[in-house]
């Protein structure tokens, strides 16, 4: 045998060999997805989810949103307000057995006594309530609070993923953004994953809007303010019917319906609000 023959007969099998290798590695990690997947479509079949949450699946996507934030059976996952646990529904079970999901709530004791401290404990007993009624899906759940002044959601570099669904609305017109997209910064690991899914409006808004809406460009500068770096954006939450013109901003729309009884249809007819939904990394190092 001639070098050159010697020479390429050594190269193919270098090549076979690290095909072999290439296949074999990728073979757990597809596995382990479609596994993972499997695990969301059984949690999102659960008997234990609201009829009504369920009805709800068509407008919100949980598994495509999910998906596309990168969500994992052994994360630790914290989501911010979660109110009465739309999403604690999915997310609890799911991560009950290898993860760990963590709801973050406004302390009640950190707001001023009167409607407002009233309200975050109605809040913060409604999802005590949940979790301690389904304790088989629920067991591992915590809940979290904290100070919207300055807001700290746990140990430094601890959480794979946070998740925040139309909250960012909120926290603006309270003068609270900052923080909490900082607070979020603090609390994922390097590398960690911020996901964001909020009304979009059609341009930029004034931080005392009253409509619901907020320009996606405005959210995408308060996370990078933050530190954070946009991973990539999703359409799996538009909604194009959305005109973002309507006389009570989103809560006119589905699930609120705040309209006049003869406007249902036009209303219904145009469904949940158009979202952006985006998805952020916390560099590493």
């Amino acid at each position: 045998m001639n070098r050159l023959s010697l020479f390429l007969g050594v190269a193919v099998a270098l090549s076979a060999v690290t095909g072999a290798h290439a296949q074999g590695a990728a073979a757990p990690a597809a596995k382990s997805e479609a596994t993972a997947a499997s695990a969301l479509d059984t949690v999102l079949a659960g008997s234990w989810r609201d009829p009504a949450n369920v009805a709800r699946d068509g407008y919100r996507h949980p598994k495509e949103t999910l998906s596309f934030f990168g969500l994992s059976p052994a994360q630790t996952v914290i989501e911010i307000t979660p109110g009465g646990g739309w999403y604690s529904e999915i997310l609890a079970p799911y991560l009950r057995d290898n993860g760990q999901y963590i709801a973050a709530v406004v302390d009640p004791a950190s707001v001023a006594e009167g409607k407002s401290r009233d309200y975050q404990q109605k809040n913060k007993t409604t999802l005590e309530t949940k979790f301690g009624a389904a304790l088989a899906q629920y067991a591992k759940a915590k809940i979290v609070g904290y100070d919207p002044k300055a807001p700290v959601f746990g140990p430094a570099d601890s959480a794979d993923l946070v998740l925040t669904f139309r909250n960012v609305h909120n926290w603006r017109s309270a003068g609270q953004a900052e923080g909490m997209f900082k607070g979020f910064f603090a609390v994922l690991k390097p590398g960690g994953i911020l996901g964001v899914v909020e009304h979009r409006a059609k341009a930029d808004v004034p931080a005392d809007d009253k409509s619901g809406y907020v320009g996606q460009a405005q959210v995408i500068a308060m996370a990078e303010a933050a530190g954070f770096k946009l991973q990539e954006k999703s359409e799996v939450n538009a909604n194009p019917r959305d005109t973002k013109d309507h006389p009570n901003g989103v809560w006119t729309l589905p699930p609120v319906n705040d309209h006049e009884p003869a406007d249902d249809a036009k209303y219904k007819a145009i469904g949940e609000s158009d979202r952006m939904t985006l998805r952020f990394v916390k560099p590493a190092g």
